[in-house]
């Protein structure tokens, strides 16, 4: 099938989650399409309408991700982003998005084409109450607004492949249906209603004991996880995204619904230049924690899979699918996912990712927090959760030294909890579990849509790079080149 970006000319787009990774990529590569699109609304959290354009300016604007549009555009630049990008004041937990003005709801309303949901609270272990407000509630907020755009031909939401949970074998581009879990025989019936009655309940009970927002942020991070865990999700990260999923199942009868599940996004591959990241993300951390001297070893199966995608993929598959949806005939599937990895067609080992990481760190050593040089040696691999606590054990290490441990190899997503955690090897343990799809991945990612999608953009007809094959990716030339120098440049700084 031929596709132009000629059914996105003159387009009103309605971006949702503006100052994330993917939403800046894709908001630099919808501002270099030609013809170019009309108008894009940037949903950003803010308390008002002058703070909404000090975030799109400070953390949007100016970031390194604009610069090569900047120097493209040269004087135009400010003149092109005045006419067509507008910041909206608003919150994806709210109702009608946070959108206050009803002026302003009612031209959205009327005018927008498309929705792009890249909105999210990422943190595996999230407060239950933000988790659903924003992964799962918000989803059924932007379904609600979008039921009321008359002009909507698409929605494209942003979601995780790790809603697949522990699932073994190959992992199917397949709807989770309303109620579904993951629990197999075991399961009960997951009632979306009854988990925000019980997150409500238990809110209620903390603040009739005047409890502290340390003492409530603690109590609903752990009636997260035990929620997830109930139901057969690993995490409250991924649980919520995917009651967002089940949620979005019923707009498909309505307008072109569309849902994307990205794996463990990486640095940009090629565009706009390669090697940009935000922050360090989750396989990250492992490099960042090795390089300043904070691990010697690593929870994790060295021979596992382990499942990256470079941004600017993701991104560019979002766009191929927004073109190709739009350009399509009415026939055409209204309700597809789209899941985008390398673990299929270009899997790497989480053994070849650590090796290249030693090699990387030893040619490019960094410092500790005394500024003294850190001289890495080969990770080991705690193959096992039972070889995690014996490590511990052997090491004879101390509290704090197991939540520095833990802090630093497992991504970070637990600092602000940890301190009131069970003061034993077991909780560490428990806590640690939450990170098994990551670090022992039983699945591998089918992209049999998102295959078919790539092979369906004609090259001849595309005015601009949308490049997503994962088979390209190089890997020993990717990290030692591009990722690994990109996260001590643009996340490390």
């Amino acid at each position: 099938m031929d596709v132009d970006f000629q059914s996105v000319a003159g387009k009103t787009i309605l971006i949702l989650g503006g100052t994330g990774f993917l939403a800046k990529i894709f908001l630099v590569k919808i501002l270099c399409i030609q013809p170019p699109v009309k108008k894009i609304y940037l949903v950003i959290r803010s308390n008002s309408k002058q703070s909404a354009e000090q975030r799109l300016q400070k953390e949007i604007f100016e970031t390194k991700v604009f610069e090569v549009i900047k120097k493209e555009l040269g004087r135009e630049f400010s003149n092109v982003t005045e006419e067509k990008v507008v910041p909206i004041c608003g919150n994806i937990s709210l109702e009608n998005l946070g959108i206050v003005d009803p002026t302003l709801t009612e031209d959205i309303q009327k005018g927008v084409d498309i929705i792009v949901n890249s909105a999210a609270t990422t943190k595996f272990n999230e407060r239950y109450d933000v988790a659903l407000g924003i992964n799962s509630m918000g989803a059924k907020n932007v379904m609600t607004f979008a039921e009321k755009c008359s002009k909507l031909k698409m929605l494209l939401h942003v979601s995780t492949a790790y809603v697949h949970g522990m699932r073994i074998g190959l992992l199917r581009e397949t709807p989770l249906h309303m109620g579904e879990t993951l629990n197999g025989a075991k399961a009960t019936r997951l009632d979306i209603d009854k988990e925000i009655e019980i997150m409500n309940t238990r809110m209620d009970e903390l603040r009739s004991k005047n409890a502290s927002e340390k003492e409530i942020t603690w109590e609903m991070k752990e009636l997260g996880m035990e929620r997830a865990k109930l139901h057969g999700w690993p995490n409250t990260y991924v649980f919520s995204k995917a009651i967002g999923e089940m949620l979005l199942g019923s707009f498909k009868e309505k307008v072109a619904t569309i849902i994307f599940r990205p794996t463990i996004i990486t640095s940009t591959y090629k565009d706009p230049f390669p090697g940009w990241i935000e922050g360090i993300r989750t396989i990250d951390t492992i490099f960042a924690a090795y390089g300043k001297g904070m691990m010697k070893s690593f929870i994790g199966n060295p021979h596992a899979t382990i499942d990256l995608i470079p941004g600017d993929m993701v991104v560019n598959a979002m766009l191929a699918a927004v073109v190709s949806h739009l350009s399509s005939q009415p026939s055409h599937d209204k309700f597809k996912i789209y899941q985008v990895g390398t673990s299929l067609r270009n899997p790497v080992k989480l053994k070849l990712f650590a090796s290249l990481m030693y090699q990387f760190l030893k040619k490019n050593p960094m410092v500790d927090h005394r500024g003294k040089q850190v001289n890495v040696r080969q990770i080991d691999f705690l193959s096992s959760f039972s070889s995690f606590q014996q490590y511990i054990r052997m090491n004879n290490l101390p509290f704090l030294e197991m939540m520095k441990f833990f802090n630093l190899i497992l991504c970070n997503q637990f600092r602000t909890s940890i301190t009131r955690a069970t003061r034993n090897i077991d909780s560490l343990t428990r806590l640690a579990q939450h990170f098994e799809p990551y670090v022992f991945p039983s699945g591998i990612f089918d992209d049999f849509n998102t295959e078919f999608l790539r092979r369906s953009i004609s090259e001849s007809h595309v005015n601009v790079d949308i490049g997503f094959d994962p088979t390209l990716v190089q890997w020993e030339e990717y990290f030692m080149n591009i990722h690994f120098p990109g996260i001590v440049k643009y996340a490390l700084k």
